[in-house]
């Protein structure tokens, strides 16, 4: 029995038979093109590869290491996008290196919208002229707002014309030059990452505070820009405020074009669930999709982990995926999102929002904007937190429970009734949930 079998077996003592059948036994390992660092396996359809990764691949990777001793990257991959791959003519043979892509990551299935598209046109720009339009590109944002997913579009098209292109991670780079430095092999490792077409970095803020792998990757990126190779980097923040980062290579990440990824708008994230689900071959109709993206945080791979999520309920409870049954298995879900949310929190973001102070709101102010501002904290307050009418009416002074009851009903009645409020209500919500 190969390792890959063995840890999937492993796996099989410590989740229910149903989880193995429907999902883990699905999974097929490549013992040829796996390495004692690197696991694939190949799955048959997009809804089980992002159940997986969701669920099982860390715990995937850790039975690896308990099984090896070492640590090893698991990687998840369509079968059938390596079927297409081999079904595809013979193209004249090219030097490649192994990269680690997902070939599932392209520009034609990333949802562009007002929060992303610099930043997508620009990394397009730079697939299309490498090394010469934008050199380093640097992508900036939170988690799971799809810098990966737009770096290794990149990185596909520019391998599939035979660039040889390398994506790595900050972590993995630190410990392939560890694993060179101890082996005294780093003539192999300065020749992989130098003379590679393309590279691709992940989350380069990890370089804070090292100062011999800022060394390194300094000589790196000099001798990669200097012979017109492309650079693409990502990272959670912009490069200024990246603390414990030589002043050299901050410079030289500005070089060329820094581009920020924001939350999806929620016109984005609605056009995002309906493009997931086609890919998944989920149904839902338009008020879950609606709901979906008005409660949830603006993070893709969320919105992703959701859809498998209710797909894989609906099926194993054999009940079809309605407004009810959605909210009632996410409940949970949202209940620790909003954790963090307090009424203080909600009324900072409304008062920013619509330019008023947030003790205006809180005030016993009449005027036409306060009053406006005041109605929509409270019926926020109440959608996204556990605070009772009672609480409500203490924190925004108002005389009783009977006074916060009336103001929610306004509310419901204005929705209904004014699309762009409803519309209002719905981004001011987005944008609260977004922050949890």
């Amino acid at each position: 029995m190969n390792i890959g079998k063995e840890v999937l077996e492993a796996l099989k003592d410590e989740i229910t038979e149903i989880e193995y059948k429907r999902y883990i036994q699905h999974l097929t390992y490549d013992s040829k093109k796996s390495s004692s660092d690197l696991a694939i396996f190949y799955v048959p359809n997009a809804l089980v590869l992002n159940w997986i990764k969701n669920r099982y691949k860390n715990k995937i990777a850790h039975l690896f290491e308990v099984k090896t001793g070492s640590k090893v990257t698991v990687q998840i991959t369509l079968k059938n996008m390596i079927e297409k791959r081999k079904s595809k003519k013979a193209a004249p043979e090219v030097k490649q290196t192994s990269s680690l892509l997902n070939p599932s990551h392209s520009f034609d299935n990333f949802m562009v919208g007002g929060s992303n598209q610099f930043a997508y046109a620009a990394i397009k720009s730079a697939s299309e002229n490498p090394g010469k339009v934008y050199n380093p590109v640097f992508i900036y944002g939170g988690v799971g707002l799809g810098k990966t997913h737009l770096m290794q579009a990149a990185g596909n098209v520019l391998q599939n014309e035979g660039k040889v292109v390398i994506y790595t991670t900050v972590e993995q780079f630190l410990n392939d030059f560890i694993r060179h430095v101890r082996n005294k092999t780093m003539e192999r490792f300065q020749e992989k990452y130098r003379k590679c077409d393309v590279l691709l970095i992940d989350d380069i803020q990890f370089l804070s505070n090292k100062e011999g792998i800022q060394e390194e990757f300094f000589h790196t990126f000099e001798a990669l820009k200097g012979a017109g190779k492309q650079i693409i980097l990502t990272a959670d923040k912009h490069p200024k405020k990246i603390g414990g980062l030589e002043a050299r290579l901050q410079s030289r990440f500005e070089w060329g074009l820094v581009a920020d990824i924001q939350p999806p708008e929620l016109e984005t994230k609605i056009a995002i669930i309906k493009k997931k689900c086609e890919i998944n071959k989920v149904q839902l109709s338009e008020d879950i999709v609606n709901y979906i993206a008005t409660v949830i945080e603006s993070n893709v791979r969320e919105i992703e982990g959701i859809l498998s999520k209710l797909h894989a309920y609906s099926q194993l409870m054999h009940i079809d995926i309605d407004l009810e049954f959605t909210k009632n298995v996410l409940k949970d879900q949202l209940n620790e999102n909003r954790e963090n949310l307090t009424m203080d929190k909600i009324t900072q973001i409304v008062a920013k929002d619509l330019n008023i102070k947030p003790s205006e709101i809180r005030s016993k102010g009449r005027s036409k904007n306060i009053v406006y501002a005041r109605r929509i904290s409270i019926y926020i307050c109440r959608e996204l937190t556990q605070n009772t009418m009672p609480q409500l009416a203490q924190y925004f002074g108002m005389k009783d429970h009977t006074a916060i009851s009336h103001t929610i009903k306004k509310i419901n009645d204005l929705i209904k009734d004014d699309e762009d409020f409803r519309v209002k209500i719905e981004e001011l919500t987005n944008k609260i949930t977004a922050s949890a």
